[in-house]
């Protein structure tokens, strides 16, 4: 099975974001009409590209306006692109990029209620899988019977319910999403997960996951532009790692962000592995990943390359805003 592609927007619906060179990707363009023209033309592209997937979330700024109004102006009939969207977190940087605080979590039924009804006001009928964000093995809102009863019913609307998880215990909170029910039927219909060539924690309960019967997505596939031909200057934990990519991808006559697309692509468990490109040329460039050809060899050599799920995750925490 090869993944496909689709297109993430937490790069595109705000001007803050942890990805590497963010600002420099969008230009320093922050005006919100600028903005809503940018994230048109890189939707535009991914369409053209073949690309029927976008992830949205209430925290992305105004992605799920820019996904809205641009489903509008191409005329896109619902179902044509199936458009996810996430709750959980709300957006709290007032559009500045140097705010103390981005977004604010919070998994409570009221969060659910309050912003169920902002997607569904902004994106209606198209709106088709609505996730929570960003569930850890700490978090308790899978035992919330209240707040899942309410998740359940949005079966009833014609929306599938979904979470996406994050942190060193992604695997803990993908099984225990497994086993949550109602009514004999499973209530979460998909998974989406951070997997890459440096965080690979994951893989087993993502087999588990698609085994029954879920869909899963792979998200920072690029582990938030660290591995791209722009991480040039990373002192970190990382950068002997990325080095070592490096090597591979060019020993491939290929680029690192090419290898580290196609090799998410190529997950015998996966479905959609998301792109968080932010220009047109970058939508190109990662459909171009599709036709790389990722063999057996490559991936024992690239399995040697590790570092563990906590130290992963400690480093992912201190990823910078733009």
């Amino acid at each position: 099975m090869t993944a496909r592609l689709g297109l993430g927007l937490a790069a595109l619906g705000r001007p803050g974001y942890v990805t590497l060179n963010h600002a420099a990707d969008l230009g320093g363009r922050y005006d919100p009409s600028a903005m809503e023209l940018r994230a048109h033309d890189v939707l535009s592209a991914a369409f053209e590209a073949g690309i029927r997937y976008v992830d949205a979330a209430r925290s992305y700024g105004r992605a799920e306006d820019f996904v809205a109004s641009w489903l509008r102006k191409r005329k896109i009939e619902p179902g044509e692109v199936v458009v996810a969207s996430k709750w959980g977190y709300t957006y709290t940087a007032g559009w500045s990029t140097s705010a103390k605080q981005h977004e604010v979590k919070d998994h409570s039924l009221a969060a659910f209620e309050r912003q169920s009804a902002e997607s569904l006001e902004r994106l209606g009928r198209y709106l088709s899988l609505y996730q929570i964000h960003s569930v850890t093995s700490e978090s308790k809102t899978l035992e919330d019977d209240s707040l899942i009863d309410a998740i359940a019913r949005l079966r009833e609307r014609g929306i599938r319910a979904g979470l996406s998880v994050s942190g060193a215990g992604q695997d803990i909170a993908i099984r225990r999403a497994l086993e949550v029910r109602r009514d004999g039927q499973p209530v979460f219909a998909s998974v989406q997960a951070t997997w890459n060539l440096l965080e690979r924690g994951a893989e087993s309960a993502l087999e588990d996951a698609r085994d029954a019967g879920m869909k899963v997505v792979v998200k920072e596939s690029l582990a938030n532009g660290r591995l791209t031909h722009g991480n040039r200057d990373d002192d970190g934990v990382f950068a002997p790692l990325v080095g070592r990519i490096r090597e591979l991808a060019e020993g491939r006559g290929t680029t690192i962000e090419m290898l580290a697309l196609a090799a998410a692509l190529a997950r015998p468990w996966a479905d959609v592995v998301l792109t968080g490109a932010a220009t047109v040329e970058q939508i190109r460039s990662n459909d171009v990943a599709r036709a790389l050809t990722y063999d057996g060899e490559l991936e024992e050599q690239l399995r040697s390359i590790s570092i563990s799920t906590a130290e992963y995750w400690r480093a992912r925490s201190s990823f910078r805003w733009n």
